[in-house]
Parts: structure tokens; C-alpha cells; sequence
């Protein structure tokens, strides 16, 4: 790396293309990219703008899925041993009944939920120690290109010095306001408005037994899962027509949200909030993932309304997807465009009958009779409600457990009839 003198006056870091791979964010997506591939032997650089351990807004649940990685890449022990308690049923009470299952899959009996302090602090030090070369509160300023090709990035620390770095990809696991999807343009695709605004804190003195219980009301919903520290994380929904009306008031609003659930609001009120209200609203998109010399992965590339709380899973699978392309492409195995091809359609194909489902769960209207007849047939046999369960956690594709459902409704009525 030689050192030249900026435009600006400024001292300008200039980096040769000394990296196979550079990866702009380090959370769920950014950090299991850049330690899978650098396990497997390749020169990775991986970059955020955050200092660790730091915060992020997020459901935290992990479902059984996003535990068998964490497991497969020797990292679960660790999220384990930080005390975060686990969560073996999911109870949903949808007013008239409730329905409460176990998320059970995979090998594995619960889900946990870490706070982000702990599980983005894990997965940055893993890549670290896997060989990744780690540069923390690094602000991205600029996608280097070469005609249409990404080649690099320009940035800098937190000492101001500009750093130019090359590579033969860059990865953008920057979220939904990625610095690279936005810099080459990254095509959209199956898009859907934001459908609800979403407003969290957590509360201490608010035991919840190892469950996640959740609520609708109508056009209002709310739920609530432990977290570290003997936390609990509550988050209130409603519709985004409301969102301009109500955010004058959070606190008011997610208060009148509990309350349509009398027992839970009396137990919030033996309880102590601990933070401060966190406020989300989610757009619903797919992004084309890759391009000449880039390559999106997690929220960059694929986002969806937080209700079923797959983000962490999807991630950490869309790393290990796009880690294998990248791989097979850098050792010669398989053409750049026929890997990520084959990488974007896998993405797809697993995700988009759950994406689909979140959409219409997330709409808080209520269930068409025919519907509502299948949900309260559900909370009627415990395997249905254990199916429904690993529905919400991923383990279980919808359309199997839809079409379970109806061949057990028709079956029942024909040995009625």
C-alpha cells in the first residue's frame, strides 16, 4: 500500500487489488460471508461503519434454522453461554382462540432471540479469527468502478484518513439502505409497500417462561420474547395509514395496543421499562443479487415485514449461499454469472412462498370464513398447532402446511359425511 496526496489536501491511503473479497457491513449477513470465505482460504476484507459491540434495530429471533447454521459454523455455544434464555413455544392468540405450538426443527427443541450487542459482536470476532482482515468504524464512501465492473471502495476511519481498497468482488451486506445496491443500480423485483410501523422496547421485571406470545386485534397486534439480561422485548404493530396519526404519541399508541389484551397490559404494568422505543416500518422487495464485480447478500438483497422475524435465518442461509458461489468462482469451479445465477434462484425458490406468507399476515385484516375455519381447526389438534408454529419459525414451508391442513379439513368432512 503506497500513500498519496488527495485532491483535497488530505492523505490518501491507495491499497492494490491485495483482496479476493470486500465486505461492506458486518452484521448478520456481512460477517458469516467474510468468515465462511476466508475458512476457505480466500483474502477477504471486511468493513463497517459501527464500532462493536453496538446496537441495531432488529426482532432477534433466531428459529431452529438460524441455530443449525450457528451450529454448523462452531458458533452456537457462544450464543448460548451469554445467558440468552431459550424459547421453546409460540403461543398466538388471535382473540376467539389461541393457537401454541413448538418451533421444533432441524435438530433443535427452541429459538433464541440475543440481543444484537451480543450476537453481531460473536459473529465479527469469528470472522476475525477465521482470517478476515476486520476494519471496524470504517465509513464507505464511494463504489470504485471500472467502466460497469465494481472494483474496490473508497472510505475511511475513524482517523479521517481516505483508504482506497481493491478486490475482485465487493459484497454489499449493508441493508436495506446499501451503499452498493444503490451504487450499481441493483434491479427490484416482486415488490410491496411497507405494510405496517413496528415500535419496540424492552422491559425488565416481565418473565416470560421460555415463550413467545403473541397477539391480534383487529388492525393491532403486538407480541413479546426474552431476551439477555433477563429482558423482555415487546413490539406493538399497526398499519402504516396510521403511522402519521400515531407517532406523536408512541407510547400512548403501544399502551392502547396492549390493552386490547387486558392480562397482558396488567402484566406490563408490574413490569419496568428499560429503553428507549424503537420504531421500524419495513419495505417488501427482492433485489437482483450480483452484477460485474458485486454481489448483494441479507437485507441488500431481500427484505421482508419483520412479523414472522425471519431476518437473522435468511441471512445467515444467504451467506452461506453466496459464500459457496464466490468461492467456486474465485477457485475456478464455476463462472461468476452461472454461480450467482444458480445462487439467486436457490435464494428464490426457498424464500418466496414465506415471503408471500408474511405479506398476508402482516395485513392485520381479518381472515377470510374460510380462513378462519382452517386457523381454529389448527387450535384444536396439538400436531396442527406445532405445524403452525414451524410455519412462523421457517421450519415448515407454507404452502406444505396449507396443504396438510386442507387434506385433513376434506378428509374429516368425508368421513363425516
Amino acid at each position: 500500500m503506497t500513500s498519496t496526496a488527495g485532491a483535497n489536501g488530505t492523505d490518501t491511503d491507495t491499497g492494490t487489488r491485495g483482496h479476493d473479497v470486500i465486505v461492506v457491513g458486518g452484521r448478520c449477513a456481512g460477517a458469516p460471508t467474510a468468515m465462511l470465505l476466508a475458512r476457505l482460504g480466500h483474502r477477504v476484507l471486511l468493513v463497517d461503519r459501527a464500532t462493536f459491540p453496538s446496537d441495531t434495530i432488529s426482532t432477534h429471533l433466531i428459529h431452529p434454522p438460524g441455530l443449525a447454521a450457528l451450529e454448523r459454523w462452531g458458533l452456537l455455544d457462544r450464543v448460548v453461554e451469554t445467558g440468552c434464555p431459550p424459547i421453546d413455544t409460540y403461543a398466538f392468540d388471535l382473540g376467539p382462540f389461541t393457537i401454541t405450538g413448538s418451533p421444533a426443527g432441524e435438530g433443535f427443541d427452541a429459538s433464541y432471540a440475543p440481543r444484537r450487542t451480543v450476537l453481531d459482536e460473536i459473529l465479527i470476532d469469528a470472522a476475525a479469527e477465521s482470517g478476515a482482515e476486520v476494519r471496524q468504524g470504517f465509513t464507505v464512501e464511494e463504489i470504485l468502478t471500472d467502466g460497469d465492473t465494481v472494483t474496490g471502495v473508497k472510505g475511511h476511519g475513524k482517523d479521517g484518513r481516505t483508504v482506497t481498497e481493491y478486490a475482485r468482488f465487493v459484497v454489499g451486506a449493508d441493508g436495506l439502505h446499501s451503499s452498493v445496491a444503490k451504487a450499481v443500480g441493483a434491479v427490484g423485483y416482486a415488490e410491496k409497500p411497507k405494510i405496517n410501523a413496528y415500535y419496540y422496547t424492552y422491559w425488565s421485571g416481565l418473565p416470560m417462561r421460555g415463550t413467545f406470545e403473541a397477539y391480534d386485534r383487529g388492525d393491532r397486534a403486538f407480541a413479546a420474547w426474552p431476551t439477555n439480561d433477563d429482558l423482555t422485548l415487546l413490539i406493538c404493530a399497526w398499519p402504516m395509514r396510521d403511522f402519521e396519526s400515531n407517532r406523536a404519541d408512541v407510547e400512548g399508541n403501544y399502551r392502547a395496543t396492549l390493552a386490547l389484551a387486558p392480562a397482558f397490559a396488567e402484566r406490563v404494568s408490574a413490569a419496568t421499562r428499560a429503553e428507549r422505543f424503537l420504531g421500524m416500518a419495513i419495505p417488501n422487495y427482492f433485489r437482483k443479487p450480483y452484477g460485474p464485480g458485486w454481489v448483494l447478500v441479507g437485507d441488500a438483497g431481500y427484505l421482508k415485514d419483520p412479523i414472522t422475524a425471519q431476518g437473522i435465518q435468511d441471512a445467515f442461509r444467504d451467506a452461506e449461499r453466496c459464500a459457496r458461489a464466490l468461492s467456486d468462482t474465485l477457485d475456478g469451479r464455476q463462472p461468476f454469472g452461472e454461480a450467482m445465477r444458480a445462487t439467486q434462484e436457490a435464494r428464490d425458490a426457498q424464500v418466496m412462498s414465506m415471503y408471500e406468507f408474511t405479506a398476508e399476515f402482516a395485513t392485520l385484516e381479518p381472515p377470510p370464513p374460510e380462513m378462519e375455519q382452517l386457523l381454529l381447526a389448527v387450535s384444536r389438534s396439538p400436531s396442527a398447532q406445532d405445524e403452525f408454529a414451524r410455519v412462523t419459525a421457517g421450519v415448515t414451508p407454507p404452502e406444505v402446511f396449507f396443504g396438510h391442513m386442507e387434506e385433513r379439513m376434506s378428509g374429516h368432512t368425508g368421513n363425516a359425511a
